[in-house]
């Protein structure tokens, strides 16, 4: 078949797999939007073994960055002196511009991958009830996104390998 029918089957048939993941067996550890980032962000970088260590090294990256951020902020007062619009504005700057100025190191220089790995942190914490808190940030358990996302990432990332393999396998010369 073709390359674009082969890819759009392949994709198909993983995202139906990694939906089932999510919503079944690995619900609560693998959240499929995270992973659909991951995914995306392989294709986006080139779908190469590059591409696959740069996604997932850099996208932890970014969860780190993101962590770091999050227990900052739970520690920001209510009633401190900027408020705390303010302060939380203030501490992303930083922590953002830390992030991409961590570039300079060949390992981190992948900066839209480290973004999708800070902002699918966020997401999971700001949306989801109860876990912008320093007992979730410090715990040791799968409700941590330090585990959590960085564990979507990681699979979702290998899902982008795997559709680009089958893909490939199922493309004629």
């Amino acid at each position: 078949m073709d390359k674009l029918t082969a890819l759009s089957l392949s994709i198909g048939v993983l995202a139906g797999v990694a939906t089932f993941m999510a919503v079944g067996p690995a619900s609560g550890v693998f959240f499929i939007w995270a992973a659909t980032i991951a995914w995306a962000a392989y294709f986006f970088l080139g779908a190469t073994k590059e591409a696959l260590k740069n996604t997932i090294v850099c996208g932890i990256f970014g969860v780190f960055m993101a962590w770091v951020t999050a227990i900052i902020l739970t520690g920001i007062s209510p009633d401190t002196a900027l408020g705390f619009p303010a302060m939380a504005a203030i501490t992303v700057t930083f922590a953002v511009v830390v992030m991409c100025l961590a570039a300079n190191f060949p390992a981190l220089a992948t900066i839209p991958a480290s973004v999708l790995g800070y902002s699918s942190t966020f997401a999971y914490l700001l949306q989801t009830p109860d876990k912008l808190t320093q007992e979730v940030l410090f715990g040791a358990s799968l409700s941590n996104p330090l585990l959590v996302i960085s564990i979507s990432i990681v699979v979702g990332t290998y899902f982008g390998q795997l559709s680009g393999q089958l893909a490939a396998k199922w493309t004629k010369e």
